[in-house]
C-alpha cells in the first residue's frame, strides 16, 4: 500500500474520525481500498483509545456509515513517516501539526482537509467543531466532510 491520508482534530472523537469513515467507504465503492490507507487522529492525547462521540458515531449510522471499528488516536511526529497526505480539520490543527514535522520538506505533506471543499473559501477553511454544540453540528460536519472527501478523492491519483 503505497498511500495513506491521516485526517487530524483536537480529540479524534468527531471530526477526523467522521472524515476518516466517510473516506474509507468512498475509497471501498471506488475499488481503492486495497491502494489507499486512512486514519485519524487527535493533536490532543485526552480520548487515546476511546471510540468517537456518539453523537458523531450516530450520525454516520443514520447516513449509513458504519463508525464502529474507530478507536481515538494521538497525532505525533511518527505519523508523517506513516502517511503520505496530512488533512487537519481547522487551522489550530494545522499549526499543532505543521509544529511537529520532522523536517520543513516534511511540512509540504500538510493541507487543510477543507482545502477541497467546492464550497470553502480562502478565509473559511475550518471544519466546525461540533463537540459543544448539538445533534445539528454533526449534520453540517457530515455534509461537510462527505463533498470535501468527493472532491478529495480525485486528488489521490498523483499519490497513487
Amino acid at each position: 500500500m503505497s498511500t495513506s491520508l491521516a485526517f487530524v482534530c483536537l480529540g479524534n472523537i468527531c471530526r477526523s474520525p467522521m472524515a476518516d469513515v466517510v473516506m474509507a467507504a468512498k475509497l471501498a465503492d471506488a475499488g481503492l481500498s486495497d491502494q489507499v490507507r486512512v486514519a485519524s487522529s487527535g493533536t490532543a492525547s485526552w480520548h487515546r483509545g476511546k471510540p468517537m462521540d456518539a453523537r458523531a458515531a450516530a450520525t454516520l449510522s443514520a447516513a449509513g456509515y458504519d463508525p464502529s471499528r474507530h478507536r481515538a488516536q494521538h497525532f505525533t511526529r511518527d505519523w508523517y513517516a506513516e502517511n503520505s497526505l496530512l488533512l487537519p480539520m481547522d487551522a489550530s490543527n494545522f499549526a499543532d501539526v505543521l509544529e511537529l514535522a520532522p523536517t520543513v520538506e516534511q511540512q509540504s505533506m500538510v493541507r487543510m482537509f477543507r482545502s477541497f471543499d467546492p464550497l470553502a473559501s480562502e478565509g473559511d477553511l475550518d471544519v466546525p467543531d461540533p463537540y459543544y454544540g448539538e445533534s445539528d453540528g454533526f449534520i453540517e460536519v457530515l455534509e461537510m466532510i462527505e463533498r470535501t472527501t468527493d472532491r478529495l478523492l480525485p486528488h489521490l491519483n498523483g499519490f497513487l
